[in-house]
């Protein structure tokens, strides 16, 4: 008959030490389903914010395609008032033309040297003949002015066609644009309302967030312009983000920056491409209110410095004009207008 050996009987500290791994074990677990359940919201977020980003380049590129759209129409008016002008001048001259040829006709029936043997006044006939020919130099004076008339006209009016054809390109790439930008739109709201309400708060949250201590208080605007576009921008504070839209009623990143300044008397640019080369770069720790603080690499975003760290802007479609911390997102360059 075999023998068995009994199991010796497990010690306090084998125990615990088994308790301790088997919680250890179950932290682990625990610990690595969160990253797990956690991960698709951060990438929400992630993609929310990569959306919005190429949306407002999107939305930059529309006011571009729109700006230039609107200086060609203003081209285009302005050819067509030279045009008309200049289409006025060439009836006026046909007309000063037909005058002359007829007097012409009318008295140049018969060879001169025959008028004269026969004219009762031969005097008479020798002044009228004087002033005949001096119509004659007159008349070819004004066909030439008509003949270089008509080519300038031509020139006109091929150049206002290019403008109409530019036109027609600049139209048709805002309107890529804008399908581009409410695509975006489009999904970065989907994937927002996808999101609990407290994960949609701390995006919002982390969107505002940013060092406010890269500069000090900024003392006093620059010049008096300047602190006419602070003010104007602080009366816009809590104006809806509509992109494309240079206010008063609401506004994108640029169109804020460009409206404050237009209440100051200055024109910016439409895009914030453009008015990062509005004015003189300046270091950011030397920003003044007024001052124009661009964003990222591109300068696809723009705001207004307000001193204490703080900047206007508009910040995305769904959030007013407000103020945030300068440094909510890396900074390019600062512009004084």
């Amino acid at each position: 008959m075999g023998s068995h050996r009994r199991t010796a009987p497990s010690s306090g500290s084998e125990r615990s030490t088994a308790l301790a791994l088997g919680l250890l074990s179950a932290a682990a677990t625990a610990l690595g389903a969160v990253p797990a359940a956690a991960a698709p919201q951060e990438d929400t977020r992630a993609e929310v914010d990569r959306l919005y980003r190429e949306a407002e380049k999107a939305t930059e590129a529309y006011n571009a395609a729109d700006e230039r759209a609107d200086a060609l129409r203003r081209e285009i008016a302005d050819a067509q008032d030279g045009i008309a002008r200049k289409q006025q001048r060439v009836n006026t001259m046909r007309e000063t033309l037909g005058s002359l040829a007829g007097s012409q006709y009318r008295s140049g029936g018969l060879d001169p040297a025959l008028s004269l043997l026969l004219s009762e006044d031969p005097e008479d006939y020798l002044r009228k003949a004087s002033v005949l020919d001096r119509l004659g130099v007159h008349q070819t004076a004004e066909l030439r002015k008509l003949r270089g008339t008509l080519r300038s006209l031509s020139q006109d009016r091929a150049e206002a066609a290019k403008r109409f054809g530019a036109l027609e390109r600049s139209r048709k790439a805002a309107a890529t644009h804008k399908r581009a930008v409410e695509h975006k739109l489009a999904e970065a709201r989907r994937l927002l309302a996808s999101l609990p309400a407290g994960e949609r708060a701390a995006w919002d949250r982390a969107s505002r967030s940013g060092r406010t201590d890269l500069l000090g208080p900024g003392g006093a605007p620059a010049s008096g312009r300047a602190a006419a576009a602070v003010a104007a921008a602080r009366s816009a504070l809590g104006k809806p983000y509509v992109w494309g839209a240079n206010g008063p009623s609401g506004f994108d990143c640029s169109g804020l920056t460009q409206w404050a300044y237009a209440q100051a008397g200055v024109a910016l640019p439409r895009t914030s491409q453009a008015q990062r080369h509005a004015g003189r770069q300046v270091p950011l720790s030397e920003a003044r209110p007024g001052d124009l603080v661009l964003y990222r690499s591109d300068a696809s975003h723009v705001g207004m410095y307000m001193g204490d760290g703080q900047v206007i802007h508009a910040p995305y479609p769904g959030a007013p004009v407000r103020y945030d911390p300068v440094g909510m997102m890396p900074v390019s360059s600062v512009t004084r207008v």
